[in-house]
């Protein structure tokens, strides 16, 4: 879908010339014209104008399907048990400086950290089992 087209087509359709919607909104009709020659391309800023402009929102600017669109399934948010270590809040930003130093680690020093890691969980995997009498 080219902005272009689906701007002029929608104003068409209301009946709309770019002088309306030049009244309707403040914006410029050689701005508008420029839009729907395709020599410009607006900000979503403007474009919100446009299509409030047109009484349209836009979700039905953007969507040009026939009749109304499946739901998409949402998933619940996980539970702070669910999350994983490094998905949310002060360990997601420890992970991502963790990650920037890595990048700019050589690949022999990343290979031994993952060595050095895979090791402290076998230890501590070790530590956890109950003694057995």
């Amino acid at each position: 879908m080219r902005i272009a087209d689906r701007l002029r087509q929608l104003r068409q359709e209301r009946d709309l010339s770019q002088g309306d919607i030049e009244a309707r909104t403040g914006i410029l009709r050689c701005y508008v014209s420029r839009v729907e020659n395709g020599h410009t391309t607006p900000s979503v800023e403007t474009l919100e104008k446009l299509v409030k402009a047109m009484e349209l929102s836009l979700y039905h600017f953007f969507y040009d399907g026939d009749g109304e669109p499946a739901l998409l399934k949402r998933h619940p948010p996980k539970r702070p048990a669910e999350l994983l270590w490094g998905e949310s809040g002060s360990d997601a930003r420890m992970l991502a400086d963790f990650r920037r130093h890595l990048s700019q680690a050589s690949e022999r020093d990343r290979l031994l950290l993952l060595k050095v890691a895979r090791t402290m969980v076998r230890e501590n995997q070790k530590s956890d089992r109950p003694v057995s009498e």
